[in-house]
């Protein structure tokens, strides 16, 4: 017998799977370029993204913990050390427009095939996926002392990504 994969469960195609896995961490790298932060504040966001996605792997929605289940098998399990590479993109508006597309596309695809409770808990994740990564390190200040904890252009995503996804 040939095991079927987890996303077929669910009712979706492997496309459709494949946006639902990777936004997650879209949102993770979009919220940490929202601000040029530099690499030792950059990685603290990327820890924080990462630990809130696999955080998920707990969460009482199937959606949620199927989706966070899936990304830690392919990128790496901070509980065991495994830290994502920090990514600079060269055009941090165009990753974020990008994503912010993505999740619109996630939300009217969780609308048609999932019940609210599992398409609120998945667009509510994305949220906090974006919340702890642009809350992890101040912006500004010097030698880590003072700045903001967060942003106007991390508050105008992750209030943006909230926006798109209604939650």
């Amino acid at each position: 017998m040939i095991e079927q994969p987890a996303y077929t469960g669910f009712g979706f195609s492997d496309e459709e799977w494949g946006l639902l896995v990777g936004l997650p961490q879209a949102i993770l790298t979009a919220a940490s370029a929202a601000e040029s932060d530099g690499t030792r504040r950059t990685r603290a966001e990327t820890a924080a993204g990462l630990e809130t996605i696999s955080a998920g792997r707990e969460s009482a929605s199937p959606l949620v913990a199927a989706v966070a289940g899936e990304i830690v098998a392919r990128v790496g399990d901070p509980e065991a050390g495994e830290e994502l590479p920090v990514l600079a993109p060269s055009d941090p508006q165009a990753l974020i427009d990008d994503v912010l597309t993505r999740a619109g596309q996630a939300a009217a695809l969780l609308a048609t095939r999932v019940d609210e409770g599992q398409a609120g808990a998945y667009r509510h994740w994305l949220v906090e996926v974006a919340d702890q990564v642009v809350t992890a390190a101040a912006t500004g200040g010097i030698l880590g002392i003072g700045g903001d904890v967060v942003s106007d252009s991390e508050r105008r995503f992750r209030d943006r990504l909230a926006q798109v996804l209604n939650d």
